[in-house]
């Protein structure tokens, strides 16, 4: 009988370094939501890898604000200090050949961790000239002492094997917490939700996805079908009007992509509503922010 093992990974670093996409593609599905805009990820995402005997949880974090205002980037902070502390591992990701304040700001909050952390150098494919990487592994060297250093692509799965192998082999003998099936812990309604929100992320412009917060009012689940309804919450009545479009186009092919994806997650035929919500400083507001699923009192 084989011992299990399990380890809990946190994935940090600044906002648009790929976390999430990395998170996916170790975990081998898309749980947590991409784009090329930051501040993507807003909450705790747990992915779920079973290999053999040893269980690797996952944690992506969003990417730690600078100088954070709002009620909502001073919680997403307060969940990335909190998750580093409860780990076993910790992966940085940074951009070949980007190290800006942002990156900085990471660094300087794992410097008290006495946790592993394995440097994760991600868009290596962006990368033209493989020799410029050298010099930068060595400027990172200085900045942590990593227990090791792994150049990939996330994107194209270039030397993600290689990171998992390197975490299951720092894993520890104990029980698994979630079965070998298991890929997240997240509800269905939470990952509709998620589906919703990257849609608006990817096809509204660059501002806008930040004022924005989707929740789920109704999912009825049949036998053959899923009637699901979604309130998109935003700050100012100039935004829904952006997100509603000319004769409502815009809302409906946002519709559109959403449903065809959740149709993939819930393998049934989707019935899709959504409706647009203004709601004034929503994002400073604990209260609202409870509704819409971020534990503010962590």
């Amino acid at each position: 009988m084989k011992v299990e093992r399990s380890i809990r990974v946190a994935i940090v670093g600044r906002p648009n370094v790929g976390k999430s996409t990395l998170l996916n593609r170790l975990v081998g599905e898309k749980i947590s939501i991409t784009s090329h805009k930051p501040q993507t990820t807003r909450h705790q995402i747990l992915g779920i890898k079973t290999i053999d005997e040893v269980q690797i949880v996952y944690i992506d974090t969003p990417g730690l604000q600078q100088a954070p205002q709002e009620a909502l980037h001073q919680y997403m902070n307060r969940l990335v200090s909190h998750v580093v502390d409860e780990v076993d591992v910790l992966v940085l990701v940074v951009e070949a050949l980007h190290f800006n304040d942002g990156d900085a700001q990471v660094v300087a909050r794992l410097k008290y961790t006495e946790r592993p952390i394995i440097l994760a150098i991600n868009k290596i494919d962006e990368v033209n000239d493989k020799k410029a990487l050298l010099p930068f592994i060595e400027k990172m060297q200085k900045e942590l002492p990593f227990r090791d250093i792994v150049p990939l692509s996330a994107r194209k799965a270039i030397g993600v094997e290689a990171l998992q192998k390197i975490i299951a082999a720092l894993a520890p003998e104990r029980a698994h917490d979630y079965a070998d099936d298991d890929i997240t812990d997240r509800s269905l309604r939470f990952s509709v939700a998620e589906v919703v929100r990257e849609k608006l992320t990817r096809y509204l412009n660059a501002e806008l996805p930040y004022a924005l917060s989707v929740q789920i009012e109704v999912f009825k689940e049949k036998k053959n079908n899923v009637e699901i309804q979604a309130l998109i919450v935003v700050n100012k009545a100039s935004q829904k009007k952006i997100i509603i479009g000319k004769h409502g186009q815009m809302l409906k092919e946002i519709g559109t992509k959403a449903r065809l994806d959740i149709e993939k997650i819930l393998d049934k035929k989707v019935f899709l509503k959504l409706w647009v919500k203004v709601q004034t400083g929503w994002a400073n507001d604990e209260r609202h922010l409870k509704e819409l699923g971020y534990d503010v009192d962590e």
